[in-house]
């Protein structure tokens, strides 16, 4: 009788390896693509795992605020003497090597599959007891549009629109102001560049409002939106970037 129980623990054991071996075996059935990062042939996804453990996640104590690491998670010292006009910040990479040639791809190279990748990564720290009424991408003036052809915004906030069933109002701001490329400023210049740059017309009284966008620097543009929001009643803006520029990257 023992023996037979034994067996039968063997045969379910054997039974989950099969599984376990059929799931490896269809990852490896999918076509393999080349790493965009390192060219070697992946199984997972646009960039290999082997790439994956070296993008800068932002796996420490973090400024609920702006997304700056902090000593233990508490508001840091310049959202503390300049509170910005949005509340809270929430990013998953820090803007450096490799990460930023990802981010530079979907822009300027069209790789627009990386907006769905990099999307998805954002949607897993979004804390879903606490979502928001609607999301706005990072409005791109029409002239901007015009040469790009696409917003890496709307299309990241259009992926994270759907994980959660949100509503996105990609057409509530507008940027009314053909502004420099902010990375093309010193920082100092950049807040000024952004003033009046956005309209809103929509009544937004009362609703907490996501801004989406690609990377997170000084915070001016974003900072710049948010006011356009607050004065139309927002009463809450967070702000969803797939990157934050950390303090020892600003030369980037």
């Amino acid at each position: 009788m023992a023996a037979h129980h034994h067996g039968k623990g063997d045969n379910l054991s054997i039974l989950r390896d099969i599984i376990l071996n059929i799931g490896i075996g269809i990852k490896h059935i999918l076509p393999a693509q080349p790493c965009m990062l390192c060219g070697s042939m992946s199984h997972d996804g646009l960039w290999c795992a082997a790439c994956d453990s070296t993008l800068a996640y932002l796996d420490m104590p973090l400024c609920p605020v702006c997304s700056l690491p902090t000593p233990t998670g508490e508001v840091c010292g310049r959202c503390l003497q300049h509170p910005p006009l949005f509340d809270h910040t929430v990013a998953v990479f820090g803007y450096t090597f490799p990460l930023d040639k990802l981010i530079q791809a979907m822009k300027y190279g069209e790789q627009l599959a990386l907006a769905d990748a990099l999307a998805k990564k954002l949607a897993l720290v979004i804390d879903k007891s606490d979502l928001p009424d609607c999301i706005i991408p990072m409005p791109l003036h029409p002239v901007k549009l015009c040469a790009r052809g696409f917003n890496q915004s709307l299309l990241l906030a259009a992926r994270v629109t759907r994980e959660f069933n949100l509503k996105l109002l990609p057409d509530t701001c507008k940027r009314v102001r053909d502004t420099p490329p902010q990375s093309a400023l010193p920082w100092k210049e950049r807040k000024k560049n952004m003033r009046g740059a956005f309209h809103c017309d929509a009544d937004m009284t009362g609703r907490h409002v996501a801004l989406v966008d690609d990377v997170l620097t000084t915070g001016a543009s974003l900072n710049a939106l948010a006011e356009a929001l607050r004065k139309q009643g927002a009463s809450r803006v967070s702000a969803w970037v797939v990157a934050r520029t950390l303090p020892h990257s600003r030369s980037r």
